[in-house]
């Protein structure tokens, strides 16, 4: 079964500097709850994976994968 993975975004996080997770919340405007549903690649909206490619300046490849 193929699940999502959002180890692209922890290297991309990591890649552009920001040192802590939680500054997502503020740099793309998601909750903490939103935020550890994908700590546990768990599925969030499109619209959440938009405010965050946005807030970045990344496309969804740097975000998130579907892995087997």
């Amino acid at each position: 079964m193929k699940k999502i993975s959002y180890n692209p975004l922890w290297v991309t996080l990591i890649n552009k500097g920001i040192k802590k997770k939680t500054d997502l919340i503020t740099l793309a405007g998601i909750s903490s709850g939103t935020l550890a549903k994908m700590s546990k690649d768990q599925e969030v909206s499109m619209t959440v994976l938009l405010k965050i490619c946005t807030a970045l300046n990344v496309e969804l490849s740097e975000v998130a994968e579907i892995t087997e």
